[in-house]
């Protein structure tokens, strides 16, 4: 199983990046796929979430300004991430949770000016 992650980079605040994860080696379409992040001295946490039928979640401080979305004939999940605020600056990883629970590489933003 691989998860690759890639878009990370260094962005000012207020700007957009959009993060890709591409997924091999699973059925993703039955997979809930996401997007955690952790911040140099905190813990690993959730970010947004899409589940099998596409219904999705998102942690409170990236609501009205992260999207998830996925495409199951590709096997990528993306988060579309807008107004970015330096507190936004961590690694962020994606996961596919099934049965078993996996993780990519992670992938750096950075949200500074």
């Amino acid at each position: 199983v691989q998860l690759q992650a890639s878009g990370g980079g260094l962005v000012q605040p207020g700007g957009s990046l959009r993060l890709s994860c591409a997924a091999s080696g699973i059925i993703f379409s039955i997979n809930n796929m996401g997007w955690y992040r952790q911040a140099p001295g905190k813990q690993r946490e959730l970010v947004a979430a899409i589940v099998r039928n596409s219904s999705t979640n998102y942690a409170d401080s990236v609501k009205g300004r992260f999207t998830i979305s996925r495409d199951n004939a590709k096997n990528t999940v993306n988060l579309q991430m807008n107004s970015l605020k330096p507190e936004d600056t961590a690694v962020y990883y994606c996961n596919a949770q099934f049965v078993d629970s996996y993780w990519g590489q992670g992938t750096l933003v950075t949200v500074s000016s």
